[in-house]
């Protein structure tokens, strides 16, 4: 019988009676929030992590319960230098990576910002799409070679892909308004397609790619954004969930949260949740566009999940980081 999880199940949960020794597992945003537990439930069940973060020192200071878990389960952890707001950061430790020629069992495209003011990276990208999505394209698939035949790729994305589709024409906002969720909107909904276009290119070889929600979870992603219109956001979801018949709105804990990283990476069935969007341990369902962000509370737009527009951003996604894969 397969264990039925849902939005409450944390890591242990989804891990219970998992053994992970013998895999590596590759996780970014290890510096803080669902990148810490992520890399904690897996190596407290032996895996080997390898963990990418802007900040070793910020990151060396947060794992110590990762190190703790590691060592008392047969489990690893490994450290690696990763700027996601740098096409230069990038190709350096993809480099390493590859040199050392170490294969992988599964990425976790973990990291990520949420509605920054607007800025660019040092690349001339959007902050948002060029953290969220470009760089992450860019990791991803210069570390390709080294997944193993059967691995999994996760990207994290959000609910928050129902603010917007992505916009190729205009990825900078260049002759578009600025609005911090409609740009934290387009980048997620490109993890999504992201994940569609790579599960598309990889799956001949055993190799599958989804994207998830892990839910609503108080974390540093929400730093930028007023506690004021969190709030009302919050108000409104718990005015649908009444309307359908849920119960009010609830946050996330931590490990509720990295639950849906974990479940899709190494405890899903690879054919259920291969080029699909998940959310609470479970493949998510299209929900309608004229839906807003708080009308409903669990689906994925037909947008995100679309081939056509998967390839327009992988070759948009080419051009602007500059190779082609």
């Amino acid at each position: 019988m397969v264990e039925v999880f849902g939005a409450t199940s944390t890591t242990e949960d989804v891990l219970s009676g998992i053994n992970l020794r013998g895999k590596r597992i590759l996780v970014t945003g290890v510096s803080a929030g669902l990148g810490v537990e992520t890399a904690r439930s897996l190596a407290a069940h032996g895996a080997q992590v390898v963990g990418a973060a802007r900040d070793l020192t910020k990151a060396e200071a947060a794992t110590t319960e990762v190190r703790k878990a590691a060592a008392a389960n047969g489990g690893s952890l490994e450290l690696i230098e990763l700027d996601l707001a740098s096409l230069k950061s990038v190709r350096a430790c993809t480099d390493r990576l590859l040199a050392n020629k170490e294969p992988v069992d599964v990425v976790i495209a973990n990291a990520g910002i949420m509605a920054t003011p607007f800025s660019l990276t040092m690349d001339g990208f959007e902050t948002q799409f060029g953290t969220n999505h470009l760089c992450h394209f860019l990791f991803v698939n210069r570390i390709a070679p080294l997944i193993r035949k059967g691995g999994r790729l996760i990207n994290l994305s959000s609910a928050g892909h129902r603010f917007s589709n992505v916009d190729l024409d205009d990825p900078n906002f260049e002759r578009t308004p600025y609005d911090p969720f409609v740009a934290y909107g387009r980048s997620k909904t490109a993890n999504i397609l992201f994940a569609v276009a790579f599960d598309q290119r990889h799956r001949d070889r055993g190799v599958r790619a989804a994207a998830v929600h892990p839910g609503v979870i108080q974390t540093e992603l929400g730093r930028h954004v007023d506690p004021v219109r969190i709030a009302s956001m919050i108000e409104q979801m718990s005015k649908q969930l009444a309307a359908e018949g849920k119960s009010s709105f609830q946050w996330k804990t931590i490990p509720q949260g990295a639950a849906t990283s974990v479940w899709a990476g190494v405890v899903a069935p690879a054919d259920e949740i291969g080029c699909r969007y998940c959310e609470n341990c479970h493949v998510g369902q299209l929900v309608a566009e004229d839906v807003t962000i708080s009308g409903v509370s669990e689906g994925v737009r037909a947008y995100a999940l679309d081939p056509n527009t998967a390839e327009a951003l992988w070759r948009k996604s080419e051009q602007l980081v500059g190779e082609s894969f």
